[in-house]
């Protein structure tokens, strides 16, 4: 099982173009937070857009509207009741995030499966959260490629999407249940665990200040702005993991906890210190 390091990190982060613009870094659309859990999505679309991916649009609950858009201007958002306008919107982008604040009720059945329908081949889908239940449920009606869905469950979310406790699994058994799953794994735990089909990398950065509400929102949404920008996905996913908890890493220094927040506003100049071999 090959470590993500810091020095893997460096060598792949990409640098931009003198003539590059916005297009260049994906088309995002992140999709849930009802009207109890608006801050997952802005967490999970926040960290996105500060990873760099070049068009973010939230499509939440109405009641959230007011604040998305006085905590993060650039994020457009659309309405997620109006399965027609998502719909449309799903077919223009190149990433898709569903599931950080969506809940588990019948609207949010049919949002899933609206978004599940809309998609193409072409078009990766991080599934987080809430998005995982209804992942086991529907996943057989649906032939996207295993290749373009990653899924980022927490150890509770793995024993319901596999049935695998907590202490019980191990990378053997997790990449069985992995492959039977259909998509790659970002397993969130201590070391986080990404499972493809070929291989199982292993997270090197992480500390225990980090366990809070909207962590596993921020990880997801750092994946899904990172997937727009690199050429290899394993390269994106890899090293969004590594940047979420080195940073992390760096604020539990001084903090005695890790808000999610925070490390989303210090991903920016954390990604230039990268790139100038600072750190």
């Amino acid at each position: 099982m090959p470590n993500i390091t810091l020095d893997y990190v460096k060598n792949h982060l990409p640098i931009r173009k003198f003539d590059a613009y916005k297009a260049n870094f994906g088309r995002v659309l992140c999709i849930g937070g009802n009207h109890e859990m608006g801050g997952a999505i802005m967490l999970a679309a926040g960290a996105a857009l500060h990873t760099g991916a070049g068009l973010v649009t939230i499509a939440s609950d109405q009641v959230n509207r007011t604040s998305i858009h006085a905590r993060t201007p650039e994020i457009m958002f659309a309405d997620i009741s109006d399965l027609y306008r998502l719909t449309e919107l799903v077919s223009k982008m190149d990433i898709i995030l569903i599931g950080p604040g969506l809940g588990r009720s019948e609207e949010a059945s049919h949002i899933f499966n609206t978004v599940m329908q809309s998609m193409s081949e072409k078009q990766y889908l991080v599934i987080d959260a809430d998005g995982l239940s209804f992942y086991k449920k529907y996943r057989q009606e649906y032939t996207l490629s295993a290749k373009k869905i990653i899924l980022t469950p927490h150890l509770g979310e793995w024993e319901m999407l596999t049935g695998v406790k907590a202490n019980e699994e191990h990378h053997e058994i997790n990449k069985t249940a992995q492959e039977q799953l259909g998509a790659i794994v970002v397993l969130k735990k201590a070391r986080t665990e990404i499972y493809y089909d070929d291989e199982v990398w292993t997270n090197t950065s992480g500390n225990p200040a980090m366990a809070t509400g909207g962590m596993g929102d921020t990880c997801a949404g750092m994946i899904t702005g990172f997937l727009g920008q690199y050429a290899d996905a394993t390269q994106a996913i890899n090293s969004a993991v590594f940047l979420h908890s080195y940073i992390a890493d760096q604020l539990a220094r001084n903090q005695y906890v890790t808000l999610p927040s925070r490390i989303i506003e210090c991903i920016p100049m954390t990604m230039k210190d990268f790139i100038k071999g600072k750190i």
